[in-house]
């Protein structure tokens, strides 16, 4: 029972590795996994006391610092549900996320967050404060006891139905769905990550993407804590390329996950401003976004390690399939792997599973897969078809077994009936030396229904012009995948947790 929980295999861990290094602020302190686990126990504990239920929703919205783990992981340990929120959403924002996930606490760092408090106050959801003195590493909250709460964690068992988690899809085409995560979902998660790299505990990671998005919460923190390893937060709370290479040597860190923006910032710095040395790294992983294959080749050219793209979601609890280790298989190029601890299958309209090379619906089943959105019986029908759960996305396995994503059905170009996938021509466009970043979207057409435009951020320094992307593209690609016009500019919008989402570019194109 103790593996199909994530506190579970934490308190393994804690049991096995109790002294070494868990967590770090960078250049501030460093905790040992038993004593993560007092503070986590004793928040837990706190939270219990003061009126919290099993199956409640405890909203937290802070930066990446030590007070969110100990508060994230201490209302799990309560048998209560964790729902991150990024501290950068408006007033009106936080009202839909508190009062869609029900939250019946709002948790904050003593800093406070005015638009989060403003929210809370109008649903009447109690706020509290969450601080870690550097001195003695203790931990204060402004949580008064309730006369009826219980005082310590005794009777308190963690069962693998406990919801744990509620997260939001990003809502590509319609307002976000509320994703319910529970302790089997995170253990199997963690598992399955935990096994494809072979973390253990003489890993090290520094974060640097958001804990309150999959990506990093998963497969950064959660996996290296259930490994035994050790994580760093950096010292500003949030990502710093000029921090980030000091810390990966300070903390001799063996590995990093990022998205695909982020491996562009680090690139640019390492050729603007290189390092005198590098960490030997085991491995670099890529996620949430598709990574082009030129990127990868400068990123493992830069910094001599492999470069593993996956593939995840937050209905998977982060993890679906990724590329493997050196020593277990190749990694491809263009491909986000194999999948990972979970049935995976390419089906077509009608549920039939595919073979080699044709495409089709990736689809999904598993422990670490959630039963369901909350309280949207619409997406849980189209969601949940022919017994697998529907990604939304179009791809196919190739002979090999590795999985190719075309792109989101949704965002699919349809050129007069001819399906373009925009991720195929922003790869061809960043094999241009002179292009940093490119994202390919559809626009309206009266044509052809829908034609395909791009918009590109040129490299520093280039002078590269519509006419020389066009050109470019008509020898790299078929006539009608050639994008139609180019915007040139220096920033594209990007969701929260640094995807880039290619109807809110189109939008933002079409309308200046």
């Amino acid at each position: 029972m103790a593996t199909q929980t994530l506190t579970g295999l934490l308190k393994h861990v804690v049991n096995e590795f109790p002294d070494r290094r868990a967590l770090s602020v960078s250049g501030f302190f460093d905790l040992t996994h038993a004593r993560l686990d007092e503070l986590v126990e004793r928040a837990a504990a706190r939270l219990t006391s003061a009126g919290i239920k099993p199956g409640d929703v405890v909203a937290l919205t802070f930066p990446n610092t030590v007070e969110f783990v100990v508060m994230f992981l201490a209302v799990i340990r309560a048998r209560a549900t964790a729902a991150p929120l990024n501290a950068a959403y408006t007033a009106e924002e936080f009202e839909f996320y508190l009062s869609d996930s029900e939250s019946k606490l709002l948790l904050t760092s003593r800093d406070g967050n005015a638009a989060a408090e403003s929210a809370a106050l109008k649903l009447q959801i109690r706020h509290a404060t969450a601080a870690l003195s550097v001195q003695d590493s203790e931990l204060a909250l402004s949580l008064p006891p309730s006369e009826s709460g219980p005082n310590s964690l005794d009777q308190v068992v963690n069962e693998p139905s406990d919801g744990a988690l509620f997260l939001h899809t990003s809502g590509t085409t319609s307002r976000p769905k509320g994703v319910p995560l529970t302790q089997l979902n995170l253990a199997s998660s963690v598992q399955n990550i935990k096994s494809v790299y072979k973390l253990t505990e003489s890993d090290s990671t520094v974060i640097v993407l958001p804990l309150f998005h999959v990506h990093g919460l998963l497969a950064a923190l959660l996996s290296s804590l259930a490994a035994g390893a050790a994580v760093t937060l950096p010292a500003a709370g949030r990502f710093s390329a000029s921090t980030f290479w000091q810390d990966m040597l300070k903390y001799n860190a063996t590995w990093y996950t990022a998205v695909p923006t982020i491996h562009q910032i680090i690139l640019d710095r390492h050729v603007s401003t290189p390092e005198p040395v590098y960490p030997k790294l085991r491995f670099i992983r890529s996620c949430s976004a598709s990574l082009a294959p030129a990127i990868m080749a400068r990123l493992e050219e830069a910094f001599g390690a492999p470069v593993l793209e996956a593939y995840a979601m937050t209905e998977a609890t982060h993890l679906m399939s990724s590329n493997p280790l050196p020593e277990d298989g190749p990694h491809k190029p263009g491909s986000v792997g194999k999948p990972v601890g979970q049935e995976m299958a390419i089906l077509n309209e009608i549920g039939e599973i595919q073979g080699p090379n044709s495409n089709g619906e990736v689809c999904i089943r598993g422990p670490n897969v959630t039963k369901g959105y909350k309280n949207n019986p619409d997406a849980n029908k189209s969601g949940f078809l022919f017994g697998w759960f529907h990604t939304g996305d179009l791809g196919y396995f190739d002979s090999d077994g590795y999985l190719h994503l075309v792109g989101r059905i949704k965002e699919l170009v349809n050129r007069g009936g001819e399906k373009i996938s925009p991720i195929e021509v922003d790869s061809v466009l960043l094999s241009h030396p002179d292009i940093a970043q490119a994202v390919c979207f559809a626009v309206p057409d009266e044509k052809y229904g829908e034609e395909i435009n791009c918009a590109i951020i040129p490299r520093e320094g280039s002078k590269i012009d519509e006419a020389e992307v066009q050109s470019f593209c008509k020898k790299n690609l078929a006539a009608f995948k050639v994008p139609k016009k180019v915007f040139i500019t220096d920033d594209v919008p990007k969701t929260a947790s640094g995807k880039i989402q290619r109807r809110i570019v189109a939008e933002h194109f079409l309308s200046s």
